[in-house]
Formats: structure tokens, sequence, C-alpha cells
């Protein structure tokens, strides 16, 4: 089956993108979502962060603190390793348990925010989108939409591939740097390359 590896800069509109492929009938497998599941209240990978960080990165509600686990991963090199270690094999096993279910989608698409930064997707997918917009932009929504500051916001674009080396990278891209109606006619004409090519 077509697998499409869809990712993008934070504040890109991956999320957005990957939903409207759903309504076209894709299946969409996300990567981020996956990790909420996982870091939720009685999860397995809860116990493990509280060991590892102690039990100030878990909330009230029992699941992880992200606002504060980011900031701690941001400082620290070795705490983003420890994370990475205890949640990416979990995210991979369960991606690749989805990937195995039968579908009657016509093509699948798996959102990876980091798909350059690893490996371990490359082998699962057979063209990657990438949805890209201006470094400005990114900035504005990332702020808008998860509440960071100016400067947290372009640490995280800092810390991820450059928006060059991503586009060089890309098979198809989306310029998410304007309308929703415009976002939605380029991914209608994805969806049509995409069954032609599933």
């Amino acid at each position: 089956m077509l697998v499409i590896g869809l990712t993008g800069g934070i504040g890109s509109g991956k999320s957005t993108a990957a939903d409207l492929f759903a309504t076209l009938g894709a299946e969409v497998i996300d990567t981020d979502r996956i990790a909420h599941e996982l870091t939720a209240p009685g999860k397995p990978a809860i116990a493990e962060i509280s060991a590892a960080f102690g039990p100030e990165f878990i909330g009230t509600e029992g699941a992880l603190d992200r606002a504060a686990m980011r900031k701690r991963v941001f400082e620290d090199v070795t705490a983003k390793k420890r994370l990475e270690d205890i949640l990416h094999p979990r995210i991979r096993q369960a991606v690749a348990e989805q990937l195995a279910q039968p579908t009657e989608a016509p093509y699948r698409i798996l959102v990876v925010p980091l798909l350059f930064e690893t490996d371990s997707y490359r082998t699962l997918i057979q063209r990657i989108l990438v949805v890209d917009c201006p470094e400005p932009l990114q900035i504005q929504r990332a702020m808008s939409r998860s509440k960071l500051s100016e400067s947290e916001a372009q640490a995280i674009i800092d810390a991820q591939i450059s928006r060059k080396a991503r586009l060089n990278g890309a098979d198809d891209v989306i310029l998410n740097d304007s309308s929703l109606e415009n976002l939605k006619k380029q991914i209608s004409d994805f969806h049509k390359k995409y069954l032609r090519l599933a």
C-alpha cells in the first residue's frame, strides 16, 4: 500500500493538512497523537518517565507535563535523548501495528514531525510530502497555537532540520502560507495524484 510520509516544521500546518487528507478518505497515522496517547494517565511510559525525570514532570491529572518537559529537553541534550529512548521505540511499535492492520483507504498518510531527523520511518514510506511556510509565519502560528514565546518558538525551529534541507528532501511540497481554501486546493490535487499512484 502507498504510504506518504508527511512532515514539516513547527507551525507549518501538518495537522490541518493531515485532517484534510483524512476527510478525502486517506488513512492518517499521526506519531504526535500516538505520543500523546503513550503519555496519557496510567500508560506504562508515564511510570518510566517519572522514574527517569522525577514526578515533577507528571501533571496533576497523571499525564506528562508537556510544557515542563519541553523546557527540560531544550536545555539538556542528554534529557532529550533519555526521553526519546523511552518514547520512540513505543511510537515505532504503534506505527508498525497500525500499518499491519487492513484498511479500505486507498493510501495512508504517516505524519512524522521529525521525519528527516530520524531514519526510523524511511523504510515504511514511498514518498515524502513537506508542508512548508516561511519562518516568521511558523513562529506566529506556534506562538498563537501552543502559547509559546517568540524565543521558545525560535529555539524549536533552530533545533529542527533547516527549511532548505527539508525542501531538498521532499518529493512533494505544499506551500501553506495563505488561506485555508488554498491549502484545501493543494491537498485535493495531491489526493488525486496519490490515488493515481496507489
